[in-house]
């Protein structure tokens, strides 16, 4: 059984020197390489279509991260829970497609009547309650099908680079047996030395000092605020937000939402006019900071996500030097690090998603839209499969008894 966590770490203030561990302080680490060795790539795609120039693509590079790192740490030592921030990789992937389409100064001006409406959702608690009324049984079906990529992945990874996947695996298993606190570390390490000696390990880093960025006077005009704002809007609440409160929930924490989604959307509107289209609740890296690999006790656990917005704080301020090295690293160790990173957490939602036979099919439902990778409406697979398994609850088993 997963203990309850208040806001407040069950109203103890935990020492930080006590708490901290190399599992937990890595598990953060894993959090920045996943970050931005996939989805920067979207950012940097994003950054293209709207024919930014150099110093505008660092200065957006440098708000989400420093953006993201900031509110991270300071979330998760202040509630004592792993609390991972991040930018909306679907928001990015939007913005891929219309972003050229409007003056930069318009996106930012866009960018932050988005984030003042997320703040608007966030401080007055009304998005809070929407995702508390959703059964836990759906919430952990949601996190297993955002992770089911993750675990397959590893496999996925192995016909590229047969070596390298599965020694990391075996060893990943072997210290799983003898030594379970650092079996991600190990795994890292085998498959680090592995890739060097198979399909290289560019370990090479950017030019630069300290990336120095660039305020934008915001432009504010209804045809940005309808084509960028709005959908922004929904996709940052329903494809980011949603899940990255249901992953804190699956996990046993409860999350204060008001103070989680309000703080981001604060932060948001502070690093809007560098560039940033907003910062939010992560779900994917929040699971790899919030499970039992990070630490055993659940309590200990915020040392991860402190360590995650650290990182993103030293790549965001020097992203000329350090984002080359994490975009370097190949795919496959992304892929398997990443994986066994993720199985506990897969395994641990994936039990409490059908724990209930009541309730099973609505679960299942869930699973498998938010595991098909599925796009409608700019809107990602995890929030369709909350809907999905929702509505399947709605017709299936609410007010129904449960069998005795």
């Amino acid at each position: 059984m997963r203990p309850e966590q208040t806001a407040a770490g069950d109203g103890e203030r935990r020492s930080l020197r006590r708490d901290a561990s190399a599992p937990a302080l890595l598990a953060g680490l894993v959090c920045v390489a996943v970050s931005f060795s996939g989805p920067l790539v979207v950012v940097l795609a994003a950054a293209a279509a709207g024919r930014l120039d150099p110093a505008h693509t660092a200065s957006w590079i440098w708000a989400v991260a420093i953006g993201s790192g900031v509110s991270g740490f300071a979330l998760s030592w202040w509630t004592r829970t792993p609390v991972v921030t991040a930018w909306s990789t679907p928001g990015a992937a939007l913005l891929v497609t219309s972003l050229g389409g409007y003056p930069y100064r318009e996106a930012v001006g866009a960018f932050l009547v988005s984030a003042a409406v997320v703040t608007l959702f966030g401080v007055t608690g009304w998005f809070g309650r929407l995702i508390a009324a959703v059964p836990v049984g759906i919430v952990n079906a949601m996190l297993a099908g955002i992770l089911f990529s993750f675990g397959a992945g590893i496999f996925g990874a192995v016909h590229s680079a047969p070596v390298l996947v599965v020694g990391s695996f075996a060893a990943f298993l072997l210290a799983k047996r003898l030594a379970p606190r650092y079996a991600v570390p190990v795994a890292l390490l085998v498959g680090g030395v592995l890739a060097a000696l198979t399909v290289g390990l560019p370990l090479h880093l950017g030019t630069g000092g300290p990336t120095v960025p660039v305020l934008t006077v915001p432009a504010f005009s209804w045809s940005a605020v309808v084509g960028l704002a709005l959908p922004l809007t929904i996709v940052v609440l329903a494809s980011q937000n949603a899940p990255g409160l249901g992953v804190m929930r699956a996990f046993g924490y409860r999350a204060d939402d008001r103070l989680l989604i309000g703080t981001t959307g604060l932060v948001s509107l502070l690093v809007a006019p560098f560039g940033s289209p907003g910062v939010n609740l992560a779900a994917i890296t929040a699971a790899i900071c919030s499970g039992p690999e990070a630490h055993p006790d659940p309590r200990r656990r915020y040392v991860a996500g402190m360590s995650s917005g650290a990182g993103y704080v030293l790549v965001g301020s020097f992203g000329g030097v350090l984002v080359s090295l994490f975009t370097g690293l190949p795919k496959e160790l992304i892929a398997v690090i990443a994986g066994v990173a993720l199985l506990a957490s897969l395994q641990g939602s994936l039990a409490a998603a059908v724990a209930e036979e009541r309730g099973r099919d609505a679960a299942v439902v869930t699973f498998l839209a938010s595991a098909s990778g599925m796009s409608l409406f700019g809107i990602g697979s995890a929030f369709w499969g909350l809907l999905f398994g929702l509505g399947t609850h709605l017709l299936l088993d609410l007010g129904k008894r449960a069998p005795h």
